[in-house]
C-alpha cells in the first residue's frame, strides 16, 4: 500500500517538482494550492502525511494544519519554508507538528521524514 501524500504550497513550480519526484519513489501525491484547497482535500480523502507550506496568502500553515486537526488529528503534518523562522519550528512542534524543513529540501531529507512520520501514525493508530 502506497504512502498518501498531500503537498500543500503556494509556489506551483516548486510543488510540481517535489510532486514528480515523490511520485517516482512511489508515493500516492496529491497537490493543492492553498491553505482552503488542502482543508476540502482532508474532508474527501483520507492522507497519512501532508507537507504543509508555513507562508501562503491566505490561511497560513499554522491556521490551515489546525483545521486540518480537527478533521482528521491522525494524519501526520511535516511543516516546510522558505523562510528559515526557528520560532515558528518551536511553535509548530508543541502543537503537533511532527517535522520542519526548509525548501529548497533535499528529496532524499524529505523521503526519510515522509517514512517516518508515516511508521508514527501507524504506531498511534495500532495504539488505538
Amino acid at each position: 500500500m502506497k504512502i498518501r501524500v498531500l503537498l500543500v504550497d503556494d509556489e506551483k513550480d516548486y510543488i510540481s517538482s517535489l510532486f514528480k519526484q515523490l511520485v517516482v519513489r512511489n508515493y500516492d501525491v496529491t497537490a493543492v494550492y492553498n491553505g482552503d484547497e488542502a482543508i476540502k482535500a482532508v474532508e474527501k480523502s483520507s492522507f497519512d502525511v501532508i507537507i504543509l507550506d508555513v507562508l501562503m496568502p491566505g490561511k497560513d500553515g499554522i491556521e490551515t494544519f489546525q483545521e486540518i486537526k480537527k478533521i482528521d488529528p491522525s494524519v501526520q503534518v511535516i511543516m516546510h519554508t522558505g523562510h528559515a523562522k526557528l520560532d515558528l519550528a518551536i511553535d509548530g512542534l508543541k502543537n503537533g507538528i511532527n517535522d520542519y524543513v526548509i525548501k529548497p529540501v533535499d528529496i532524499d531529507e524529505l523521503v526519510e521524514k515522509i517514512d517516518l512520520a508515516y511508521k508514527g501514525k501507524v504506531i498511534k493508530s495500532e495504539r488505538i
